[in-house]
């Protein structure tokens, strides 16, 4: 019988300096982001009152993709985790084709905050261009990204921190507005609002059906925290931690704080590019009070955008290690941080501001469709991983995780499932199909990259042990 031990990871040359209390924080930030604050305005003027239900259902999807990667991180927890298990149990071709997948998914949802939080700071000054906004916000992350993972971290904590102080004030006012009726918007705050207009589901089931693709690219980077285990003091504690109370910050951030705004203002208010969160703080008449939001909501974009440099750089380290991208970037700086690799991705990220800069209007959804798109394949990849990773243990061929994932891999076979049909639904939708256009011409690139690459090192995609290399 295997026994229940977490199998000893190589020594990867990071800096383990993100401790208990940032780690959770990066875990709780992850799964409260732009995809909430903003595109749940677009998604209630689709669904209506039905969206809450889309939420909870994508939200326990969600919980047994990270109970899979938590399996597996357990069993070897490694910095660039997603890569290394497709690289394990699918070959290296899988390991290759989801580690740059899930760069361009950070690099694409990079270009969105940035969007997003030039959107913002138009709420305050509308004379800035957006596009300079957005330049000035990727250049002081990317010194932060640079300095060591500790100052990434702490950074991180507090964007988090002003994120989920917030969404407990938004909702503990609108309870009090629900319960005790003051405020301007006392008067129409009922419960009734869930179904008084037109029902709970007003547009009808495949309209809300069809607002998954927009709930799961709020989901992203939950995963991230896969990505800080070979930077995390002690991952044996704090990655079970952080995923096991995964479900009630869905549910109180997600579910609680739609429900309580959907309640205390009636779903026809709301339409696309509109934080529902300032339309209901407007609403409610409290002085300052949207100007306040809009102040979390910008942070909230940035704390997406300087976890994008954070996962990219080691992604691409990873992919180096592996000599799926140039040796280069395997290189770490003197604060012990994959330098190169964040610069190349902050570049990168650099389209979304020229995209801010030729269209403002449609920059957010042009990235974000195509980010979804790279982060479904990537929950594929960890989810088919786990299915693999338990069949050996069954079978005694690799040791059992000290943090199984509950109902064995028939959780993950539900994912899958699902995750397959949201990407139908991505198909049939019209405006959203371009990003699986973008997918295909992706993989092919990617396809051809891969045969140049074993024509020149029939080696690739034999991981070395990763060396600590210093530069500068």
């Amino acid at each position: 019988m295997a026994s229940e031990k977490v199998t000893e990871a190589p020594e990867e040359g990071y800096e383990r300096g993100l401790g208990s209390r940032q780690v959770q924080m990066i875990a709780i930030g992850g799964a409260v982001g732009v995809g909430l604050f903003l595109g749940a305005g677009a998604n209630i003027a689709k669904a209506g009152p039905s969206l809450i239900l889309m939420y909870a259902l994508a939200g326990a999807i969600i919980f047994f993709i990270m109970r899979a990667l938590g399996e597996l991180l357990l069993y070897r927890p490694v910095s660039g985790s997603f890569a290394e298990y497709s690289r394990e149990f699918l070959g290296p071709f899988f390991g290759y084709f989801t580690g740059w997948t899930y760069w361009l998914m950070w690099v694409v949802t990079g270009m969105a905050e940035l969007t997003a939080a030039a959107i913002y700071v138009n709420y305050w000054f509308p004379a800035v261009p957006q596009w300079v906004t957005a330049l000035v916000f990727l250049v002081v992350l990317f010194g932060v990204n640079l300095i060591s993972v500790k100052l990434f971290g702490e950074l991180e904590f507090w964007f988090s921190m002003v994120k989920v102080t917030a969404l407990i004030g938004m909702i503990v006012i609108g309870l009090g507005v629900l319960t005790f009726g003051f405020s301007a918007a006392g008067d129409t705050a009922s419960v009734s609002n869930l179904y008084q207009f037109d029902g709970f589901f007003p547009k009808g089931i495949g309209s809300s059906l069809m607002t998954l693709q927009g709930v799961m690219f709020a989901y992203l980077a939950v995963e991230l925290v896969g990505v800080t285990a070979g930077e995390s003091e002690d991952p044996e504690k704090t990655l079970p931690k952080a995923i096991n109370t995964l479900p009630w910050r869905i549910a109180l951030f997600y579910v609680g704080a739609l429900t309580v705004i959907l309640c205390v203002v009636k779903w026809t208010e709301f339409s696309p590019g509109v934080s529902p969160f300032v339309k209901a703080f407007a609403e409610i008449g409290i002085p300052a009070g949207a100007a306040v939001v809009n102040f979390v909501v910008l942070t909230a974009a940035l704390s997406s955008c300087n976890s994008g440099m954070y996962s990219t750089g080691r992604m691409l380290r990873n992919l180096a290690d592996s000599g799926e991208a140039p040796r280069i970037f395997s290189r770490l700086s003197a604060s012990k941080t994959p330098a190169l690799g964040v610069t190349v991705s902050v570049l990168f990220m650099g389209i979304g501001v020229i995209l801010n800069y030729v269209v403002p209007a449609k920059a957010f959804g042009y990235v974000t469709s195509i980010a979804t798109a790279a982060g479904i394949w990537t929950w594929l990849m960890i989810l088919i991983s786990h299915v693999l990773y338990r069949r050996k243990v069954v079978a005694g061929e690799l040791p059992a995780s000290s943090f199984p994932a509950p109902g064995g891999a028939v959780c993950s076979y539900i994912a899958i499932v699902f995750l397959l049909f949201v990407t139908g639904l991505i198909a049939y939708d019209a405006d959203s199909r371009i990003c699986l256009y973008v997918m295909a011409v992706w993989a092919i690139a990617l396809g051809i990259g891969w045969f140049v690459m074993k024509s020149r090192t029939p080696q690739t995609g034999e991981r070395e042990e990763p060396a600590l290399e210093k530069v500068g």
